[in-house]
């Protein structure tokens, strides 16, 4: 089932079009057929000189108008009034028609105009003497943050120019993760986890008035030896946490996860003691007010490979090299439950948003989904032929609802080493659920209710639950499964109107959902913003009454 991972016959970073690799550039759906608008990639020479080949990692940022009362540039705690002043003498305060110069990804110097109309068209932009034109430059906006080797790079979601609009260079070693706050108040709102260990939390406006390859007005956090080991363990995940301004958290390859507060200076002095059992969950606290990071939890004895918030922030599930997906209340620092994969490592999680549903993927193949009012896994799906390293659900799709049954329905999508990308329909109330002869013969079948379960009762707080019988939980299939690269892939972000996939050189495919992709071809589609946040009271609808233990498997799988 899980052997090595996967790897396509690739190009590099290009991975090839469409046609170069053979690669159809669109995919359908029962609602549609997806189609390919365009890819976003680099084009600078990279150097792997810290610790050899990274995967690329893709994170959207939805740049919201700057306040009146914040000025020109949000202040840090290692920002200058210098720094601040020059920042406003190159921009100004409004979204005015100054011309910018900044270097590309190319090392080119390209021109920017900046313009009171927010947003473009997918695939429009406006220009200024030939040159490529941000209309959302120093407003609102939807970029793109991506790493490779020793870069981070920026692009403008809404434009079709394919190298990025910046980047970023890191010369001490390279950058493996990030996270972007679009609800930060003031200051930094972007993190970045290194390879080093090392964290940085910086401006994402700010880095994009810089005509620079190097990080503007960072705030360095450096976690060194902090406790007490000289050996400095990698970043592996970064996250915001919601509803907690400032406060995020990153997980490291040594199975520690650390809570910093960015109003606070990260280069002072805090040392955690060693942890007496690698294998018991232990949060410490830092004694000094001042300190930071403020908190260390040691999750588990080997890597943590990805964190993911509620996202009301009340839970932060991990998943991990040991293969144990954990949920934590956050604010009381209690492990609620924790459940294991069939077969290795976990990759990647993710929560639906609701809050209701969790998804895991790793090194068996499989993509689970767990329940948290049932606190277990309730159904796996098969599809993917290697690794899976990346799930997310789709907060923007609507299920059908003419016939008064699309109501309880999930949409998700997982990617993986094996260069596909998966779309899952998880529909509640209208499944057979398996249950457990009594002889522990062959399971009967029938309608699915939480007495249906593997199990009947709900888990005890706090323990790690084993993977149960694959015979007794829930099986899914596929709706879709379409090799959208060429190179194994790292990543997918769902938006209003696109799936986008990104593979482990960085590049990255936008793919026009089916209502997009016929009006991004007329004239008037400037009026069309390709990506736009959910709104915080938008949510997969599902009754209360509706139980994890019930889904829909599709009767066939539309393979393109």
């Amino acid at each position: 089932m899980a052997g090595a991972p996967g790897v396509g016959p690739g190009a590099g970073a290009g991975g090839g079009g469409g046609s170069a690799a053979g690669l159809k550039t669109y995919f359908k759906t029962p609602e549609g057929r997806y189609k390919l608008q365009y890819e976003k990639t680099h084009s600078a020479v990279l150097h792997y000189s810290h610790g050899g080949k990274t995967v690329s990692q893709l994170t959207v940022a939805y740049l919201k108008e700057k306040p009146a009362s914040q000025g020109s540039q949000p202040s840090t705690p290692s920002s200058g009034s210098g720094m601040r002043s020059a920042a406003a003498r190159l921009l100004g305060t409004g979204n005015g028609s100054k011309t910018l110069s900044f270097g590309g990804g190319n090392g080119a110097g390209r021109t920017v105009a900046g313009s009171s109309r927010v947003g473009g068209g997918l695939g429009t932009s406006t220009g200024l003497g030939g040159s490529q034109g941000v209309a959302n430059y120093d407003g609102k906006g939807t970029y793109l943050i991506f790493n490779a080797a020793d870069t981070l790079f920026i692009s403008d979601l809404n434009s079709q120019e394919k190298d990025p609009l910046k980047s970023i260079h890191f010369s001490n070693s390279n950058p493996l993760c990030h996270a972007f706050d679009p609800e930060a108040k003031e200051g930094h709102d972007l993190i970045i986890g290194m390879g080093s260990g090392d964290v940085y939390s910086m401006s994402l406006r700010q880095q994009l008035q810089d005509p620079g390859r190097k990080p503007m007005g960072s705030q360095h956090y450096n976690k060194g030896d902090k406790d007490g080991s000289s050996n400095a363990s990698r970043c592996t995940s970064v996250a915001w946490v919601p509803e907690r301004e400032g406060i995020f958290v990153v997980s490291h390859s040594d199975g520690n996860l650390y809570v910093y507060d960015k109003n606070k200076d990260g280069n002072t002095d805090c040392t955690f003691p060693a942890v007496k059992d690698q294998s018991q969950f232990m949060v410490v606290h830092a004694k000094s007010s001042k300190s930071n990071p403020v908190a260390r939890w040691h999750i588990c004895q080997s890597s943590i490979n990805a964190i993911s918030f509620s996202p009301d922030g009340a839970y932060l599930a991990t998943v991990g090299r040991d293969g144990y997906l954990r949920v934590f209340d956050f604010s009381k620092e209690q492990l609620i439950f924790g459940g294991r994969s069939y077969y290795g490592a976990l990759l990647c999680c993710t929560w639906s948003s609701d809050g209701k549903y969790l998804l895991t993927g790793g090194e068996d193949d499989l993509v689970q989904v767990w329940s948290m009012d049932d606190r277990k896994i309730v159904a796996w799906g098969e599809g993917h032929n290697s690794w899976v390293s990346g799930v997310a659900f789709d907060s923007y799709w609507s299920p059908p609802s003419s016939d008064g049954n699309g109501e309880n329905v999930y949409r998700f999508g997982s990617v993986g080493q094996d260069t596909q990308l998966l779309l899952w329909d998880l529909a509640l109330d209208e499944i057979v659920v398996p249950l457990r002869h009594p002889s522990s013969a062959s399971p009967t079948f029938r309608g699915g209710s939480p007495s249906a379960h593997w199990d009947n009762a709900c888990p005890p707080t706090g323990v790690l639950q084993p993977s149960p019988r694959m015979r007794d939980v829930p099986k899914l299939s596929p709706l879709v499964a379409h090799r959208v690269h060429a190179d194994p892939l790292s990543g997918l972000v769902f938006t209003n109107e696109s799936i986008l996939t990104i593979c482990r050189e960085g590049l990255i495919k936008i793919w026009a959902r089916p209502d997009q992709s016929e009006n991004n071809q007329q004239p008037n589609s400037s009026e069309f913003v390709l990506g736009s946040p959910v709104p915080k009271d938008r949510a997969i609808t599902s009754s209360n009454n509706a139980s994890g233990s019930s889904f829909k498997k599709p009767s066939s799988v539309l393979v393109t």
